[in-house]
């Protein structure tokens, strides 16, 4: 996938007049009746609320106002006044309802027009910011989402038992992909690749990469789409990292490559992994910070019940060009293809929040690239057949086992406390530990049932 786009302003939350007056023009023309303002929270929730055509001018020039601390990680009710200013360049039409109606992606505000440090959206913006700083143009994303389909949210029951590209009777949602195929591009969403994954009732539609903060409002809203369209087909969509004990896990293979002036800055055709000194430290930084990051990418207790040895998601710390038990995986150089040198990370999950993810992938490479950080060696041996011993002796190190051990790495992580900002950094650690204190604390079915009748 070559990767050459350009990203949109990184700067202040504001469009120009002539960007809002195009979209007032288009809602007037195209009978809109109602538009959504959509942003997320600290975890990657959408928020979304409504106004109509009328209120349309007010909100592109000055936004509208919120109650801030009913948001999660928002901030609390003596300054919870927060104010959305919609992004002209995100308004898309709705699919398939009878009434039109359009959304928007919002930046959030402090009520003096500042930029909100609490906004992941603004997140992603500064770790841009700090990409441009160093002379690079562009980080551009190609996320591969996975999900499975239920016949409802009460259970796990599946659709088929079709395996990886099925493509027969066994793959009983062929059809549901397709309309939500339709819907994404009706969207402005283009999609190169489509299957059935490895999981019984898994999918995957793999949307064409774009710049990150493109693809980041490309990926909040993949994941309304992919469960609306499967709620009108009677059916539940989930994002749950690991839902089926015995099976694979749901992932976000994210592809990713810098460019500085229309060219891509990880290859060079001299190295002969065809990787440029400026690739290899930006996959020597991802490498070095994983730990610290893995909260941020594998948000939730069940992320860990995923990234584990044995379901094809990676666990141990390496990178390779084959071996996709390594965590990242350069995929094979072909000749006339140099645009599309880039780096596959495999460890993110589809239930992270992608601005903050995408921002601390981000933040983690150009640390690499800054402080000139040394790629070691790539592993072509499965990872999973070394012992502890040998994992050992060559300084191959594992992402964290809960999400108990990853909130202590990140606690701990200037790196992350700069990628994320003082406000995000800590109530997400706050919101996090929370999060494992409650889990730590059940007991579960396995648990009775392994030690009720015999201690």
């Amino acid at each position: 996938m070559a990767m050459v786009e350009h990203e949109r302003d990184t700067g202040r939350a504001t469009s120009d007049p002539k960007a809002r007056k195009e979209i007032l023009k288009r809602v007037e023309q195209e009978n809109v009746r109602f538009v959504h303002l959509w942003f997320t929270d600290l975890e990657g929730h959408l928020k979304s609320f409504s106004i109509t055509p009328a209120e349309l001018e007010d909100a592109l020039d000055d936004g509208m106002g919120f109650d801030g601390s009913s948001i999660t990680g928002f901030n609390s009710i003596e300054e919870s006044d927060m104010v959305a200013i919609p992004d002209p360049a995100t308004f898309q039409l709705m699919p398939n309802g009878a009434t039109k109606v359009g959304r928007m992606i919002c930046d959030v505000v402090t009520p003096d027009g500042e930029p909100y440090d609490g906004d992941p959206r603004y997140v992603l913006k500064q770790a841009l910011a700090r990409m441009q700083s160093m002379g690079f143009d562009t980080f551009n994303v190609g996320p591969e989402l996975e999900y499975f389909l239920f016949e409802d949210d009460k259970g796990t029951e599946t659709l088929d038992e079709g395996g990886y590209f099925a493509m027969t009777a066994l793959d009983a949602a062929w059809e549901l992909r397709n309309e939500t195929i339709t819907a994404l591009e009706s969207m402005g969403i283009p999609v190169e690749y489509v299957h059935h994954e490895v999981g019984p009732s898994q999918h995957e539609i793999d949307m064409r990469f774009s710049n990150a903060l493109d693809m980041a409002d490309h990926t909040i809203t993949y994941r309304l789409v992919v469960k609306e369209v499967a709620k009108k087909a009677g059916y539940h969509a989930s994002f749950m990292p690991k839902p089926l004990f015995g099976e694979n896990g749901s992932g976000m293979h994210t592809h990713q490559s810098l460019f500085a002036d229309g060219k891509n800055a990880f290859f060079d055709a001299d190295d002969e992994w065809s990787l440029s000194e400026v690739g290899k430290a930006f996959i020597a930084g991802q490498l070095q910070h994983a730990r610290e990051i893995s909260a941020v990418f594998a948000q939730w207790v069940n992320s860990y019940k995923r990234l584990v040895p044995g379901y094809e998601a990676p666990v141990y710390v390496a990178w390779s060009r084959r071996n996709r038990s390594a965590l990242i995986r350069i995929p094979l150089y072909k000749p006339g293809k140099e645009q599309a040198t880039r780096a596959e990370i495999r460890c993110p999950d589809p239930a992270c929040n992608p601005y903050l993810t995408f921002a601390a992938l981000l933040h983690a490479g150009l640390e690499g690239i800054e402080k000139g950080y040394e790629l070691p060696a790539p592993m072509e041996q499965n990872l999973y057949h070394l012992t502890a011993e040998q994992r050992r002796e060559r300084g191959i190190v594992a992402l964290p086992e809960t999400l108990g051990e990853a909130i202590d790495e990140l606690s701990t992580s200037e790196l992350a406390r700069r990628a994320l900002g003082q406000h995000i950094f800590d109530r997400y650690v706050e919101i996090k530990r929370k999060e494992w204190d409650d889990y730590r604390v059940q007991l579960t079915d396995w648990e009775m049932k392994r030690y009720l009748s015999v201690l």
